[in-house]
């Protein structure tokens, strides 16, 4: 292990602090156990408001908010070359070796990834959820992460079905493809020290309240759960657009008092949440993998759960209850869930999720995957082009002409500003990091 080369990685994404999500933990967490094991770790992402400029988190975790706004749905608008000039700068200062992008969905990932093959940089991609095959939208999203995994030395995926989803989606070589699933913060979600009384059973429901969570899944659902079982209640948390049928579902049924509607719950608030519950439900009708599960089920909860994408990897059968995404299974997995409720230990649960789960391992695991990246080959453009061009009769083509204005525009800024003008920044030098994983943090550099 002491052998081992020290990286210098850009993690990429739109998706990152101040906004919160399983993209957005995912990147925090495995950041700081990088720096941990004694890599340096730099973020890239899009300025949030007026979070602008260089920030630095806990752990000394430095922080590039670029001065771009999102356009849609957190992403910021396709630029192209326009971006090159500021990501060359980052990695020339900050020295980094690994460029390591985040989620399909990412315009500044796939962005970032083109640019750092185009200067000869090593690149990782992780692709944290699933994309169909029929829609105009998901056809579209396909062909770009087929433009970007053409060139990429590595990807990783959370499940395994989530790698054969990409590899279906790219074209990817499945030996270029690695499983390194997500983990939980065991020591941030804890159980409640005294178990709730089991007179009332709560159902605790924290997501985005939106088509693809299952949004309208709870509104067939929850009537029916409490017709049938008089001693239980809800607690939704979450916010989105269909949290109107939600508040017209509760009114239409008279169900005021068993369902409390918390609206947007922040990531600091969840687990006093998640410890008022017994049961935690999922109603996604497409995930990945599903981070919020590990964290109910740390805080000792039974997971009620739809059958779907990653999910029947994440748990062992005794901590989960699954269903067809439909609401009369759903109805009947509550139920089954009700019943064998008394069986479980929340304590119990969460030291076997202290065992199953730990980004320690996540980042262990991710750094052997930058190793391999280390003993890929050095190619040329010519050689680089060739796998572009199998990607399609003409988006091959158009592709190829895409890498070639970026790497005349890359020559070019090196003309008028060569590498050895641009500053190197010293790093950051910190006592060595407890194994303990902080809160996030930031301060205004």
């Amino acid at each position: 292990m002491e052998d081992r080369p020290k990286h210098r990685i850009l993690m990429v994404s739109d998706f990152f602090y101040p906004n919160f999500g399983g993209v957005e933990s995912h990147i925090y967490y495995l950041s700081q156990c990088l720096l941990n094991l004694g890599h340096k770790v730099v973020v890239m992402t899009h300025a949030y408001g007026d979070r602008s400029g260089v920030r630095y988190m806990t752990g000394g975790l430095k922080v590039y908010y670029l001065p771009w706004r999102p356009f849609l749905m957190q992403n910021t608008l396709p630029t192209l070359h326009v971006i090159l000039p500021i990501v060359r700068t980052v990695l020339v200062r900050e020295r980094i070796t690994v460029v390591h992008g985040h989620q399909a969905f990412s315009t500044l990932c796939h962005e970032a990834l083109m640019h750092a093959r185009t200067m000869g940089f090593r690149a990782v991609f992780t692709d944290h959820s699933l994309y169909g095959f029929g829609d105009v939208g998901s056809v579209h999203m396909n062909k770009v992460l087929q433009f970007t995994l053409a060139d990429v030395d590595h990807a990783i995926c959370v499940s395994h079905t989530s790698k054969e989803n990409t590899v279906l989606r790219s074209g990817v070589p499945p030996e270029k493809v690695s499983v390194i699933p997500n983990a939980v913060d065991t020591s941030m979600f804890r159980p409640a020290p005294e178990r709730v009384g089991c007179k009332e059973v709560v159902i605790v429901v924290i997501s985005r309240l939106v088509y693809r969570k299952g949004a309208d899944l709870l509104v067939e659902v929850i009537p029916e759960v409490c017709r049938l079982c008089p001693n239980v209640r809800f607690i939704v948390g979450g916010d989105g657009p269909k949290r109107v049928r939600l508040e017209e579902m509760r009114e239409k049924h008279s169900l005021q008092d068993r369902v409390d509607m918390l609206g947007a719950v922040p990531h600091a608030q969840v687990r006093s949440v998640l410890i008022s519950g017994h049961i935690f439900l999922n109603s996604s009708l497409t995930e990945a993998f599903c981070i919020a599960i590990l964290e109910a089920a740390s805080c000792g909860l039974l997971t009620v759960s739809t059958r779907v994408g990653g999910v029947p990897e994440v748990l062992p059968d005794d901590m989960v209850v699954l269903a067809e995404p439909v609401p009369s299974d759903m109805v009947k997995a509550i139920r089954k869930a009700i019943h064998i409720l008394p069986k479980i230990d929340p304590h119990v649960m969460h030291l076997r999720m202290k065992d199953l789960y730990s980004w320690h391992d996540v980042a262990r695991r991710t750094e052997v995957v930058y190793d391999r990246t280390l003993r890929c080959p050095n190619e040329n453009l010519l050689q680089r082009l060739s796998r572009y061009l199998v990607c399609g009769t003409w988006a091959g083509k158009l592709f190829c002409l895409v890498m070639i204005l970026d790497f005349l525009f890359w020559h070019l800024l090196q003309f008028f500003k060569p590498t050895e003008d641009i500053e190197v920044v010293p790093d950051v030098v910190l006592p060595h990091q407890t194994e303990e994983m902080p809160e996030a943090k930031t301060e205004r550099c």
